[in-house]
């Protein structure tokens, strides 16, 4: 009754570690009207490269005054052009203004003003951009909800006209250009939003001059600004391709010497252009409009270096990191996927290979030295991803040539790994190298979650703050790594345990990295854990014995889709502005913009599938798998019956992958770093599993406990189950002739164990290798019989 009920109870508690793990943050302090008035200053293509003493003396004093940050400038398109800036800000959601634009380019900011009465202007083509905004993009962004949040808005440019004009295109009060004294303009209403320009060009000196203008016009509006009054700096879009990050200032009462951050980025020294609506309406004690607001208020944070040329040094080496960042990352990820596609192609005839046959015919086993690199080169493949990680501890992309600075310190690392796995005491075991490699990726990703996951923003192994999606936590690419290296690592530990105790093992194991994906002050992935607590309850059910069943599989979606209601309703009760993913869909279904998110991640779904090179990675490792590691030479089915713990760590990572991607709106990305750790290690023990496939072994008091397929030196089977002397799996010697170690030369040549029949067993205890049962007994010149254990799985 208890085994029965064995299922049930884990899952159980891999839902409770799910939600604990996915517990609100404690209540944030309501926030409190800090200004009378607001003024933004805008300036398209400021970067804070472009910031010194002598170029721009007043953002220089006011950045040294107030909080400072990098502000990511994503919109509705990329790149995030002049007006589709401006747009954005004054929706506080992703926003595009409609029309034809040149590839990569940005068509300048001539929109039409009209001004009837020489006090307020009239934008008649902003409509025209309300309505695409609303019916054809997925964010139901409304321009013009900043202004329609107030009584009366003030724009100076055309830009802030954009910006300031409401859903209609009326604009309240309109300045063309800035003028000498705007002291009255400034506080004639409550909210002010000024373009100082652009800064604009490739070539230093003209983004100098530019700068300096700039700074000059920023001079008349501090001179004149308001009392009680907040000002904020912000260079509001991208002026081509590639995207950057930003200036944000923010200077007034409680924004001194501090770093700017806000819920959308939870990181200091960070923020959105959506935060600035938001911003300046909760400054005022204004109501935000929740539905229609996809940004949150700002707040500084303390932390910020008191000297600011040292504080300024940390968002210029970001921007420069983001930006080396965007240009490595294709090329690696392709390389990737196209030398895992080659040592998949290279692996197939040493799987052919690896069965050594007992008998004269045959053909001959392929070199050990061939078969040793080739275990080495999966073995660096399965630590690429882990080492891409790590290579942000050495400031790669400050070098003339990051590209190839990556490279080297990646292969280093990839090296280094390497030959720490190969030295291992248990790298001849059969399943040590999967073990060594499932621990390394772990710990590598988990080591970086709990410090913070500063390897994983603007890393090639992680995610750019320039996109605007993730700042902190887990990104597509370390979820991938950490989901197939929690299970492999549980399904390793839990083999080397008796049966019964196999669920308790990986439960423990998985249930641990649940809460390390889910929490909000680590992983911040929701989607991720929930995705992961299909996996370890599949992998559970699966590791004692038998395959995937439908009843299994309901176990494991059951799981899921409890932890996911279970953190959906207590995330509803978090402060909007605190809510995550699951909150904040269950908000939009109870409003009837669900079907906005549905589009948005569907659509993402599919553009990711059709780009990213971690598709081809992800399909590739799929054919691998079911064209030769699954078939009876591909010794993966062997694998399995030996090891079902394995078993079930692979197929609970499969499923968490697959599901952990279309969640996130990643497509397949998410299990193609799963299947660059998984595929290369699972071909290995396969072609350990297959070298031993017709090795015979003689009778021993058999015992429940240990891991299963062991094989002593002298063809004796251990009692922990391992193919050596020691306690762990362990590979015996391998010899290059016909004849099998551990069994005469007149071994059967097809090694017709039954391990090799169909209608075998694979719901046993720790157990054995293939096993002769034709003969009756040890007699004289015959092969002694094994015990038949129910272990091994036929294939």
């Amino acid at each position: 009754m208890l085994r029965r009920l064995t299922p049930a109870l884990l899952t159980l508690l891999v839902v409770a570690l799910g939600v604990a793990a996915l517990a609100a943050r404690p209540a944030a302090r309501p926030p409190e009207r800090t200004a009378d008035f607001v003024v933004l200053a805008g300036a398209a293509g400021l970067r804070w490269e472009d910031v010194d003493p002598q170029t721009t003396p007043t953002l220089w004093r006011l950045a040294q005054e107030g909080s400072i940050g990098s502000l990511a400038v994503r919109s509705a398109e990329r790149p995030t052009c002049p007006v589709d800036g401006w747009l954005t800000l004054g929706a506080g959601s992703f926003a595009a203004w409609p029309g034809e634009r040149p590839e990569g380019t940005c068509p300048p900011t001539d929109v039409v003003v009209e001004r009837p009465d020489g006090i307020g202007a009239n934008l008649p083509d902003q409509e025209g951009a309300v309505l695409p905004n609303q019916e054809r993009l997925s964010w139901g962004a409304v321009p013009g909800s900043l202004s329609e949040s107030v009584r009366c808005s003030i724009a100076v440019g055309p830009g802030a006209a954009v910006a300031a004009a409401r859903p209609f295109g009326r604009v309240d009060r309109y300045a063309p250009d800035l003028p000498a004294d705007p002291t009255d303009l400034l506080r004639s209403c409550v909210l002010s939003i000024v373009d100082l320009g652009a800064v604009d060009g490739a070539d230093p000196a003209d983004r100098a001059a530019a700068a300096r203008a700039a700074d000059a016009r920023l001079a008349r509006v501090l001179a004149a600004r308001p009392p009680r009054s907040l000002v904020m700096v912000a260079g509001v879009a991208d002026t081509g391709e590639p995207s950057r990050l930003h200036v944000a200032v923010a200077d007034g009462d409680g924004w001194e010497r501090g770093w700017l951050t806000s819920p959308t980025t939870d990181r200091p020294g960070y923020l959105q252009l959506v935060d600035l609506a938001p911003t300046a309406l909760t400054a005022l004690g204004r109501p935000l409009p929740e539905r229609s607001f996809l940004g949150r208020p700002a707040e500084s944070v303390g932390g910020r270096p008191a000297d600011l040329a040292t504080a300024i040094a940390g968002p210029v080496d970001a921007d420069r990191e983001a930006g080396a960042q965007r240009r490595v990352a294709g090329w690696f990820f392709g390389l990737l996927a196209a030398v895992q596609v080659l040592l998949g192609v290279a692996v197939l005839p040493l799987l052919r290979r690896a069965r050594r046959h007992a008998g004269p015919y045959g053909p001959q086993p392929v070199s050990r030295r061939i078969v040793a690199v080739m275990e080495l080169l999966l073995v660096a493949a399965a630590l690429a991803l882990p080492a891409a990680l790590l290579a942000d501890l050495v400031p790669w992309w400050r070098g003339g040539h990051p590209g190839w600075c990556f490279a080297g310190v990646t292969v280093a690392l990839i090296v280094a790994a390497t030959a720490l796995v190969r030295f291992l005491p248990s790298y001849g075991s059969t399943l040590g190298p999967l073990g060594a490699v499932a621990f390394l990726a772990t710990l590598t990703v988990g080591a970086d979650v709990l410090t913070g996951a500063h390897l994983q923003l603007n890393g090639v192994g992680g995610y750019s703050a320039v996109d605007g999606g993730r700042f902190v936590g887990l990104g597509t690419v370390g979820l991938g790594v950490l989901l197939a290296g929690v299970l492999l690592l549980a399904g390793w530990l839990a083999q080397r345990v008796r049966r019964s105790r196999r669920p308790v093992v990986i439960v423990v194991v998985g249930g641990a990295a649940v809460v390390l994906v889910g929490s909000p002050y680590l992983g911040a992935d929701s989607t991720g854990a929930v995705a992961l607590t299909a996996g370890v309850s599949l992998a559970a059910a699966i590791s004692a014995s038998g395959w995937l069943t439908l009843t299994r599989l309901a176990w494991a979606t059951m799981a899921g889709l409890a932890v996911t209601v279970g953190f959906a309703l207590v995330d509803l009760d978090r402060p909007i502005g605190e809510r995550g993913e699951l909150g904040r869909f269950l908000a939009a279904v109870g409003d009837g913009t669900g079907g906005l998110i549905v589009n948005r991640v569907s659509s993402a779904n599919l553009k990711t599938f059709f780009d990213s090179p971690l598709t081809v990675l992800t399909l590739a490792g799929v054919l691998l798998v079911w064209f030769a590691l699954l078939q009876p030479w591909g010794g993966l089915r062997r694998l399995f019956g030996i090891y079902p713990a394995v078993r079930g760590a692979m197929t609970g990572t499969a499923v968490a992958a697959v599901l952990g991607g279309l969640l996130g709106g990643v497509a397949l990305d998410v299990a193609g770093a799963a299947v660059a750790v998984v595929v290369p290690m699972a071909a290995l023990a396969a072609l350990r599993v297959l070298d031993h496939s017709t090795d015979r072994t003689s009778p021993t008091p058999g015992g429940d406990g240990g891991p299963a397929g062991s094989i002593g030196p002298a063809g004796s089977i251990g009692a922990g189950g391992s193919i050596g002397t020691g306690g762990g799996p362990d590979r015996g010697q391998r010899s290059d002739g016909n004849g099998a170690a551990g069994g005469p030369a007149g071994s059967p040549p097809d090694g017709g164990g039954p391990a090799e029949r169909p209608g075998g067993s694979g719901d046993g205890d720790a157990g054995a290798a293939a096993v002769d049962r034709r003969e009756a007994g040890p007699t004289g010149g015959k092969i002694p019989t094994a015990r038949a254990s129910d272990e091994v799985t036929s294939v």
